[in-house]
């Protein structure tokens, strides 16, 4: 699971973007979700119903490696937007 925060007071709409991780070259790509600013969602690897607060990518395996990892998020136009690393690299 991973998260995404709009930091900045404006609203951002995620249509189009993309959370990819590093060990499995899996890409997520979100569907029209308006983020508030403020705001955080929640990006599962199984399987859900989206909300406000949470979206599923409907996976049966996981592809964040729990023990290390990178996750990018990237807009529309695939500039990378955020970086999340964990673990020993």
């Amino acid at each position: 699971m991973s998260h995404r925060a709009d930091t900045g007071r404006h609203p951002v709409n995620l249509k189009g973007w993309s959370l990819t991780g590093e060990r499995s070259h899996q890409t997520y790509r979100f569907s029209p979700l308006r983020l508030g600013g403020h705001q955080t969602v929640r990006v599962h690897t199984g399987r859900g119903h989206d909300n406000l607060q949470h979206v599923f990518q409907n996976r049966r395996d996981h592809i964040w490696d729990n023990k290390r990892d990178v996750a990018t998020l990237r807009d529309q136009h695939r500039h990378t937007i955020d970086t999340e690393h964990w673990g020993r690299r």
